[in-house]
């Protein structure tokens, strides 16, 4: 069933003092960024609105399927083995078929079908028994959702009001833990961040285009100033070169950017390489992370040599001089692991050379003062 058929919140379907629950059970759900201690604060006021003994939220990853509980309060036994349970879930199946509805255990199967499931079965072994079992899916982000399971211990089914309480709060629910899944991921790109900003060697900036720069870490700061002399200074800030590649990769599609954002440099001392890097986003304009290295050369390549190579053929040579495998090369320069090895079947046929160690002993050759 879609989504759509869950009922939607009505007053009416509620006492004055259900109402003043369901409200403490909202501010509880807005008490915190952490999901954890979301669901500490919201267990007892939530238990009592939808009248259940233990709730649980599961989130699932659906392809492929895994999954984490998340159990405020006593333990619920059963749970610490679901991995073993999990294909004789019987609510799985219906929840997934009808997001935002709540399913309740009378509805599918009948008392005796219902004793003889192995999760009933095992939870009496584990004590305490699951008499009762209701749950929701909460559609999170595609492919990801979560599953709010609630049980009675005694013998007392859950009733359709029961499920119209929990129906009244699917969409708080879903925001709660989107918004705090959220924030997580938020608070850990941040902190690497830092800790990457720390990094004396790590070289960055970070740009929301087209014009303004949001951070720029004191290694790039210093290969910018040692890369380009002042004219070369857009009034951004950026280098020109940098500024007009970022305004090119902006106004592409993602497909046409393939292969387009290494820019590289060749020069005396080695290679100048920036990789431009699209930062997700969940709304407004989207930044751009500049990652700057250099590449120093061990092995100079012959002028006599760079003359029979095309452009793209002279950056792969480099590499190759450096002991690069091939697919060092392809990360480092955005290619194709099967483009790189057909540049240096190529490059190796240019030059009539045989092989890897070849090209590094008449390089060397061609390089010895005379």
């Amino acid at each position: 069933m879609p989504a759509k058929e869950a009922r939607m919140f009505s007053p009416m379907d509620f006492t004055t003092q259900e109402l003043v629950l369901r409200d403490s059970v909202i501010a509880s759900l807005n008490s915190s960024q952490s999901l954890h201690q979301v669901l500490e604060t919201t267990r007892a006021p939530l238990l009592e609105f939808v009248q259940a003994d233990a709730v649980a939220l599961c989130l699932m990853h659906v392809e492929p399927f895994d999954f984490q509980w998340l159990v405020p309060g006593p333990r619920v036994p059963i749970l610490d083995g679901y991995a073993e349970l999990a294909q004789h879930d019987f609510l799985r199946a219906p929840i997934l078929a009808r997001p935002n509805v709540p399913i309740r255990d009378t509805q599918l199967l009948s008392r005796d079908e219902y004793e003889r499931t192995l999760i009933y079965q095992r939870s009496r072994e584990l004590d305490p028994c699951l008499e009762h079992i209701m749950a929701v899916l909460l559609p999170i982000r595609p492919g990801f959702v979560g599953a709010l399971a609630f049980y009675r211990n005694l013998r007392r089914p859950f009733t359709s009001q029961s499920a119209t309480a929990l129906s009244s709060l699917n969409t708080h629910l879903m925001n709660t833990v989107r918004n705090c899944g959220d924030i997580q991921t938020t608070a850990t790109g941040a902190h690497l961040l830092e800790q990457l900003y720390r990094r004396p060697d790590t070289a960055f900036v970070v740009v929301e285009p087209p014009h303004r720069e949001v951070l720029r870490s004191p290694h790039a700061a210093f290969l910018l100033e040692r890369w380009f002399a002042p004219s070369d200074i857009h009034a951004s800030g950026l280098p020109l070169p940098l500024k007009e590649r970022l305004d090119a990769l902006v106004a592409m599609t993602p497909d046409a950017r393939l292969d387009k954002t290494l820019w590289v440099s060749l020069h005396a001392d080695g290679y100048r390489l920036v990789r431009f890097i699209e930062l997700p986003a969940l709304e407004g304009p989207r930044k751009w992370a500049l990652l700057l290295h250099e590449i120093p050369i061990s092995i100079p390549l012959p002028e006599e040599m760079k003359r029979k190579l095309t452009s793209r053929q002279v950056t792969i040579a480099m590499c190759l001089l450096r002991n690069w495998t091939n697919e060092q090369i392809a990360g480092e320069l955005g290619l194709s692991l099967h483009t790189v090895k057909t540049h240096v079947r190529d490059l190796f046929d240019r030059l009539g050379i045989d092989g890897r160690a070849d090209l590094l002993y008449q390089a060397a050759r061609l390089n010895k003062p005379v």
